[in-house]
């Protein structure tokens, strides 16, 4: 059964994300590490896709390269349609780790990338509002960041990364560290938000199940050097209910597929 990614981009339209033989490499003092070799794929606009593999394989490379963070040894970096050449302003990229500013409430985390744009007062305030409203942090909006639960945390970093609107969001295991009923209440938050934006998401975790509750494609990668080992459309319709997900009649066939692909070589031949 094959499915069309929702609102994937049309022969005529320019891929929001694209790689071309993208290779990576980093020199230390140890030696030469080679993460990605020829590693192509292309994303289109308000697709969702997940990117899951072993440690050390370039899942957070790839999203690097795609901020402007780094630069790739060989090939094409591309994002909506222009080659990553600097830093990449037009995205929006949510990492692993907390990055609010302690001495700032809520709302003046949340307002921090329309401060730095400029942006009048009266609009940074309705959108702060808009957003707060979003992501479930009505009541909060005067509390520092020390007292909040790790929950509310993420969501305050996740309306700052939405606040000025970025058509392309990166998302590095941003829920990897929370509680399982956390980690599902964000998920479906995520899913809500996604929904009402299309924003065009990478998203890396490790977790197989999250992938394929969140995506409208789920990518393997190898172990380093990495290359795609399996490029998985995801049958299960949307709107989706991140509770009900596992349950359909597809989600089985889907992770066996996306573990087989995972699992080391030797394991798979013996």
């Amino acid at each position: 059964m094959s499915v069309v990614p929702a609102q994937s981009c049309d022969a005529q339209c320019a891929p929001a994300v694209e790689l071309r033989g993208v290779g990576k490499t980093f020199t230390s003092r140890s030696g030469r590490v080679d993460v990605l070799s020829g590693l192509n794929f292309t994303l289109g606009s308000g697709e969702f896709l997940a990117i899951v593999g072993p440690s050390g394989s370039g899942k957070s490379t790839v999203l690097n390269l795609l901020a402007g963070l780094d630069r790739p040894t060989l090939g094409t970096v591309l994002c909506q349609g222009e080659p990553v050449a600097t830093v990449n302003t037009g995205i929006g990229y949510l990492t692993q780790h907390d990055s609010l500013l302690p001495w700032r409430t809520v709302e003046q985390n949340i307002a921090v990338p329309l401060e730095l744009r400029n942006v009048d007062r009266m609009e940074i305030a309705a959108r702060v509002r808009d957003l707060i409203a979003q992501v479930g942090l009505e009541g909060f909006e005067r509390h520092y960041p020390s007292q909040l639960s790790g929950g509310m945390r993420k969501r305050a970093m996740l309306a700052r990364t939405l606040i000025y609107d970025p058509p392309v969001l990166l998302m590095d295991e941003p829920f990897g560290p929370l509680d399982a009923q956390l980690k599902l209440v964000l998920q479906a938050e995520l899913l809500k938000l996604w929904s009402a934006r299309r924003k065009t998401v990478v998203f890396v975790t490790h977790d197989i199940v999250e992938a394929i509750t969140l995506a409208d494609r789920v990518l393997v990668f190898s172990p380093r050097p990495c290359q795609i080992r399996l490029d998985e459309l995801i049958a299960i319709p949307r709107p989706r209910e991140v509770h009900e997900v596992r349950f359909h009649p597809s989600f089985e066939e889907h992770y066996r597929r996306l573990w087989a692909a995972l699992e080391p070589p030797a394991r798979r031949s013996s």
